[in-house]
């Protein structure tokens, strides 16, 4: 039995689940790596694959000293299969089987539905390297750049992480599952990724920011739900990628703040106290305000979709076979079976939208959404901390659930921030003013200008408090070649 807190680097695949026990595996990952590698230089940041960037690595799953940073060109990235180490006698926390052992291996008549869940997750991990692919040719500064590449990457090996449980646990299936993975691509017609929000475009930095703290936020809610499940690998899996997870919402959350104080700085410089003079705050060179809080709204409502349906068969059926749980399951105290629990979940109803009490069971999309709400609000009131202190009375807000909604209960009507429903006509006037205009979009492309002297940021951005792994504020964090 390999010791699961050290991983491997003896190997083409760094793992510390004893790849060289199992030659079976080792070959099925082996013949997948090189085409792995070539969607990675197809796919990948572009422009950049020859650069040596400041990256994390892996080289524990302990809870300290897990990683270390050095140089590393991208392609040569040492990805691997990193699982947390095993809890010994864990049982089934929650569903018809609690309290019975972890399986370690795919129970027979829950392989159709755990093969879904892990391939719907995978998918979502190549999709984001695919979405922010050029965002490199105008990073606002080499610490950003770095962030970003970061971030890219350590999806690469959470796309690995799933591939590994579809080769080891579902044979052919998992093998050609693992193959779909490759092919298909962020915004295609016609191969597109599996879920909406991950074949929108990535277009500027504001977006990546906003994507990575709303949609890495969702990543963190599944990942966590996912962690509780009676499947032990895939439990030891999510567990490890949390820890990883955590990096890319500070990314998010940090450069939003940092836009903010950059706007406060340049208007309080210039004596502009009106955050919604648009045209003099623009003329400074930074984002303002209101269309900070557009980016938000839309990335927000994206976000939501990604739970899917409120009420779910689906959901509710892989709660009960101990596949998915919830969110933080192990700090709840009811009887992790709900079979005669009600949730509320904000319904729209003969025109009203209210709440309704169903089945938990039903609700659990419902469930996670909400703590998603939670945890999301508790950022927002950190940028907001950062408006406070900069003397603005300008507040950044959450739209209403039922706002800009393509999926689930509200898919079907219009619904403006505070949640009133519109007409079709009062639509297309109210969703101008709350979602990015061309106009604003095209005001932000125009200061994406790459920044890349050592120690230098772009105007519309402020620098970070403190650089990666503590390193100085002119620490070269991407050589690039000339």
């Amino acid at each position: 039995m390999p010791d699961g807190s050290i991983i491997d680097y003896d190997g083409l695949i760094p793992n510390n689940v004893g790849l060289n026990d199992d030659l079976r595996l080792r070959k099925a990952l082996e013949v997948w790596h090189p085409g792995y590698i070539d969607w990675w230089k197809q796919m990948g940041p572009e422009g950049f694959q020859d650069s040596m960037v400041y990256l994390r690595t892996a080289v524990g799953v302990g809870s300290e000293g897990w990683a270390k940073f050095d140089f590393v060109r991208m392609p040569e990235y040492r990805w691997g299969v990193l699982l947390a180490p095993q809890v010994e006698g864990r049982t089934i926390p929650f569903g018809a089987h609690k309290g019975e052992p972890a399986w370690q291996e795919v129970p027979g008549e829950y392989r159709s539905m755990l093969r879904r869940l892990l391939v719907i997750q995978g998918d979502t991990e190549p999709a984001s390297v695919e979405q922010q692919r050029y965002l490199g040719a105008t990073a606002p500064s080499l610490y950003d750049l770095r962030n970003l590449f970061q971030v890219n990457v350590e999806e690469g090996r959470h796309l690995w992480a799933m591939v590994y449980l579809l080769q080891k646990y579902f044979g052919r299936d998992g093998r050609e599952e693992a193959e779909e993975l490759l092919k298909r691509r962020s915004g295609s017609q016609d191969s597109p990724r599996m879920l909406g929000a991950f074949n929108e475009r990535t277009p500027d930095w504001l977006s990546f920011f906003m994507f990575t703290f709303f949609t890495d936020r969702d990543g963190k809610m599944q990942l966590a739900a996912l962690a509780q499940s009676g499947f032990d690998p895939l439990s030891r899996t999510c567990r490890f990628m949390l820890t990883e997870e955590a990096h890319h919402m500070f990314v998010g959350e940090t450069g939003v703040q940092r836009v903010i104080q950059r706007t406060c700085e340049a208007m309080k410089a210039a004596g502009i106290d009106d955050p919604y003079d648009i045209e003099r705050v623009r003329a400074l060179g930074v984002i303002d305000l209101p269309t900070i809080q557009k980016k938000a709204n839309l990335h927000f409502s994206l976000t939501l979709d990604l739970f899917g349906n409120e009420i779910s068969t689906n959901a509710a059926n892989a709660f009960n076979a101990g596949l998915k749980g919830r969110y933080r399951e192990d700090r709840l105290t009811d009887d992790h079976q709900l079979l005669t629990a009600a949730y509320p979940v904000l319904r729209l109803k003969d025109g009203v939208v209210k709440l309704d009490d169903v089945a938990a069971l039903s609700a659990l999309n419902m469930r996670l959404r909400d703590d998603y709400v939670a945890d999301t609000e508790a950022g927002i009131a950190r940028w907001n901390r950062v408006l406070e202190r900069a003397g603005s009375n300008f507040r950044l807000t959450l739209p209403h659930v039922a706002f800009n909604r393509r999926i689930g209960e509200f898919a079907a009507c219009h619904a403006d921030i505070d949640g009133s429903l519109l007409t079709p006509a009062q639509w297309a006037v109210r969703s101008r003013e709350a979602l990015p205009s061309a106009e604003d979009n095209l005001f932000i492309a125009s200061l994406m200008k790459p920044e890349q002297a050592r120690g230098a940021y772009a105007g519309w951005i402020a620098p970070p408090r403190i650089g990666i792994d503590n390193m100085p504020g002119d620490f070269e964090y991407v050589r690039i070649e000339s």
